[in-house]
């Protein structure tokens, strides 16, 4: 989602707006209420609508053959495995990450509308501010520090095993390891880790927001598709939680989680 002062919305497209929201909202809150199968299935067709959004983005893109075939084939990779290891997270962990994102895109929003300032990239995405990063990165770590209750599951990731290794912390067990702490803690340790892992948060997912923006930008689109009244398409609402998913699976495949 994209930060700084918004382009106020036509009074026509408001309802409309509003309207597609709620029944996101109640589309996504059932099946997270359901679980199980339910929620499975609902990952796997957001998943697989956001990599057709993809392809018609790559498609439109270029015309040559072998870099159309390589920008699928990265497609079917990136957003496979984000949607492979949501699936398969347990439901704590993937309600941490869609806490972190949310928490990464409201942070980003207000703060890029209240200070603005620098740009990061404004030829690829003109509203991405430096304050709007920052205001993400504070966003995900009081959601980390207030709401999280120091989930362990996400802790064992590789990246917490990176991080302490930096800190020359090497537990003899498991039962030793800051990584698998259950109980919300504020010692200093445990604050540094929630500041590291929100900002590592904000970076991922504004990362891949730049990256869908660069694609469309490519493609000569404004959205990945108009499948969402009011909002564009799926993998507009989704290329940060997408990004964030796909960067832990990797740190998990690297700490051997």
């Amino acid at each position: 989602m994209s930060e700084g002062v918004p382009t106020p919305a036509k009074k026509s497209d408001l309802g409309v707006r509003t309207a597609s929201a709620l029944v996101m909202l109640a589309v996504a809150g059932g099946a997270l209420w359901l679980g199980g199968a339910w929620l499975d299935g609902f990952i796997a067709v957001v998943g697989a609508v956001a990599f057709f959004e993809f392809a018609r983005l790559v498609l439109k893109a270029t015309a040559r053959p072998l870099y159309r075939a390589a920008g699928l084939m990265a497609g079917l990779f990136y957003i496979g495995i984000a949607v492979y290891y949501l699936i398969h997270a347990e439901s704590n962990v993937l309600m941490l990450l869609l806490g972190l994102v949310i928490f990464v895109d409201v942070g980003a929003y207000f703060t890029g509308r209240k200070f603005g300032g620098p740009k990061i990239a404004p030829s690829i995405s003109p509203s991405k501010t430096w304050a709007g990063l920052i205001g993400g990165g504070l966003g995900a770590t009081l959601f980390l520090l207030f709401f999280d209750g120091g989930q362990a599951v996400f802790y064992r990731s590789g990246l917490c095993q990176i991080f302490y290794g930096f800190n020359g912390i090497h537990p003899v067990d498991r039962y030793s390891d800051p990584c698998y702490v259950w109980a919300p803690t504020f010692e200093l340790s445990h604050i540094l880790l929630r500041i590291f892992f929100g900002f590592v948060a904000a970076i991922v997912a504004q990362s891949g927001d730049f990256f869908e923006s660069w694609l469309k930008r490519r493609a000569g689109v404004k959205d990945s598709s108009n499948l969402i009244p009011g909002h564009g398409g799926v993998l507009d609402r989704i290329d940060g939680l997408v990004a964030v998913a796909f960067g832990i699976a990797l740190f998990e495949i690297i700490g051997g989680q």
